[in-house]
């Protein structure tokens, strides 16, 4: 029973946990832990180094005090002064003791520090290389999100209905299309439109007659006088420009226009 609650358990919590998982920040989070190492690994190296430099100094240390042991233990000889030449002497053996210590912890530090270096430069290395690895799988991800995306928005996508929504539209704008035109073909042969034809004609009319008159009167026209404008050239021409409105006025309206007035 244990077992197989135990399966349950993890069957739940693990398919919440793998779908939770962004690779995107779990790769990212990688990168920022493998980054915050490198300055405790300078550290520790350094600690190392500076090892290797102190007992280095101590070597130098103890060969100065051996020198000058020496020198003493040779000034006393040469004094007499035997028991202080015996005193330096197992100072003197002690100094070179502390003097190999000192060589060989200065050997192994240098061995550990050359080690240290050289893993911090190979960490280096692996961090460059993991995180360039890391920077090419977050790109990939990012393409598959995208992609999926697209697949979501192409799926979702009804092509059937977007047409049937195209052909209803491009119906409705067809009549709307064909109703305009009816209203200005209708306007265009309305009885106002029609009158303003007729009322242009008729000052175009009375115009030419008038330059008739004028050119008459001034002798320009065969039979013409020239002089003061005649009377009777003026009323005959205005008798004639009455007469021709009221043949414009008596034009009689096609049945079809009548029809669409009324309407």
């Amino acid at each position: 029973m244990w077992v197989r609650l135990k399966r349950l358990f993890r069957s739940i919590f693990g398919g919440i946990i793998d779908s939770a998982e962004d690779p995107e920040l779990i790769l990212q989070q990688l990168i920022r832990d493998m980054n915050d190492q490198v300055p405790k690994m300078r550290d520790n190296v350094a600690q190392v180094m500076a090892t290797e430099k102190r007992l280095a100094r101590e070597i130098e240390t103890n060969q100065s005090k051996l020198v000058d042991l020496d020198n003493k233990i040779k000034a006393a000889i040469r004094t007499g002064h035997d028991d202080i030449a015996t005193a330096l002497i197992g100072e003197m053996q002690t100094a070179q003791r502390a003097l190999e210590t000192a060589r060989q912890n200065h050997q192994q530090a240098k061995v550990s520090s050359a080690k240290a270096r050289e893993f911090l430069d190979n960490y280096m290395v692996q961090v460059r290389r993991k995180t360039g690895e890391a920077m090419q799988l977050i790109a990939a991800s990012r393409q598959a999100q995208m992609q999926e995306r697209l697949a979501q928005t192409m799926s979702s996508f009804q092509m059937g209905d977007d047409s049937q929504t195209f052909d209803d539209m491009r119906e409705k704008i067809a009549n709307r299309a064909a109703a305009a035109e009816a209203k200005a073909e209708l306007a265009s042969s309305s009885l106002d439109t029609r009158m303003q034809g007729i009322e242009k004609d008729l000052a175009r009319i009375e115009a030419e007659d008038k330059l008739l008159a004028y050119k008459q009167q001034l002798g320009m026209l065969p039979g013409g006088t020239s002089g003061a404008f005649p009377s009777s050239a003026v009323d005959s021409t205005i008798h004639d420009s009455q007469s021709e409105r009221r043949r414009l006025e008596s034009v009689e309206i096609d049945p079809q226009t009548q029809r669409r007035l009324t309407e």
